[in-house]
């Protein structure tokens, strides 16, 4: 069965469009009445942003350098949800402008006197923090240049030397991304709190990442091959492998986020355990335990049987139910910083609207100019074939 091109439906790029637009206009309502609590969204829409796109870009190098072969007949949706890589920094740049009102690092005369952020000026400083954000996001477009490159270029010549060279630089890519996203972790959110510190938390939005990056590739690709824009031959059993995935990077985070709350309330050192005081006081721990059952115990209990993880339909549920978890949760992280009790309202519906919009159209163009299939991979005749 051979790949047959389908543009998308003008819908979708309607869609986007719509979204991004109603997003974009509460934004700018947003920041004209409360600039502060707006940029604090921002953070969150950033986070949640990068999240989505570097953890697309991960699944791609994921399959390389497993060797999957399940995988490949989605692998173009990863590439085409991680292109929007670079509008990254276009979230990135009104808060660039207004760091003295987030982060109280950046007044001389508080980082003066005191003696803890005084020890951390060499790392906690506008121009290197810039640098830093910049510098990653550049970094990690490279990669996706290179490895989108060789793989549709693979569509035309069939070369497998293209498939083994994307292998070599996955191998190389990983712990880029590892330390990229806890950079990321630190300096847009922990460092909202510059005193608290967890030797863990890089690794809290590591794993929040790939989630996010997976069940946006889930909901697109289940999406597209209900729909007959993907290989003819996909199955339940790629279906069960996508379910199974993001089933584990479930059990993964609470694992993570568990073992950081469970170290810091062990240990009981002031400067770690105030940060979770924050958040079970002001109505914050409403929210707090609201989290545990919305990123963890509800996607869980949807994935855990086998046939929920083959089914279509849950599928979808489930990945869009993860990713507005993800956006809680960034929410739990960040906004306490700005607020001691709980605020939300119209403030905060722009970014992630904004975000899905702008994901949308991008998946929309890229789409438009490419194969959604790497007809070209030496795997993927195997990769239809593919049964557990």
């Amino acid at each position: 069965m051979e790949y047959q091109k389908k543009e998308l439906p003008a819908k979708v790029q309607k869609t986007g469009l719509l979204l991004a637009g109603i997003g974009l206009l509460l934004i700018l309502v947003s920041y004209f009445i409360d600039p502060r609590r707006e940029a604090f969204n921002n953070i969150i829409g950033l986070t949640f942003f990068a999240s989505i796109a570097i953890g697309a870009l991960v699944l791609v190098a994921l399959e390389y350098i497993s060797g999957a072969v399940w995988s490949v007949p989605f692998r173009r949706v990863s590439e085409f949800i991680s292109s929007s890589l670079p509008l990254v920094l276009v979230f990135a740049v009104p808060l660039f402008l207004m760091m003295g009102m987030l982060f109280h690092w950046t007044h001389t005369d508080v980082v003066s006197a005191d003696k803890i952020l005084s020890g951390k000026t060499s790392y906690l400083n506008i121009p290197f923090f810039i640098g830093r954000t910049i510098g990653i996001v550049l970094v990690l477009y490279i990669f996706y240049a290179v490895f989108t490159r060789n793989s549709r270029k693979q569509d035309k010549t069939k070369d497998q030397g293209l498939t083994k060279t994307n292998v070599k630089l996955s191998a190389l890519f990983m712990p880029v991304a590892g330390i990229g996203l806890t950079f990321l972790a630190v300096d847009w959110i922990m460092s909202l709190e510059p005193h608290w510190y967890s030797t863990i938390f890089g690794v809290y939005y590591i794993s929040a990442t790939l989630l996010a990056g997976l069940a946006a590739t889930t909901y697109a690709a289940v999406s597209l091959n209900e729909n007959g824009y993907l290989m003819p031959g996909i199955n339940k059993d790629h279906y069960y492998s996508l379910g199974a995935l993001m089933f584990g990077m479930t059990n993964f985070w609470a694992y993570i986020a568990f073992s950081q709350f469970l170290l810091i309330w062990y240990a009981n050192i002031p400067e770690e355990s105030v940060w979770f005081v924050m958040r079970w006081e002001g109505g914050w721990k409403y929210i707090s335990v609201i989290l545990i059952f919305v990123r963890f115990i509800i996607p869980y209990a949807g994935l855990l049987s086998q046939p929920s993880k083959s089914d279509p339909k849950r599928l979808k549920n489930v990945s869009i139910f993860i990713l507005a978890a993800h956006f809680f949760d960034l929410y739990w992280l960040i906004m306490p910083t700005f607020s001691k009790t709980i605020v939300f309202s119209f403030y905060e519906l722009g970014f992630p609207l904004f975000v899905v919009g702008i994901i949308i159209l991008v998946f929309y163009y890229q789409a438009k100019k490419h194969n959604l299939a790497p007809v070209g991979d030496p795997k993927l005749q195997r990769s239809l074939d593919f049964h557990l």
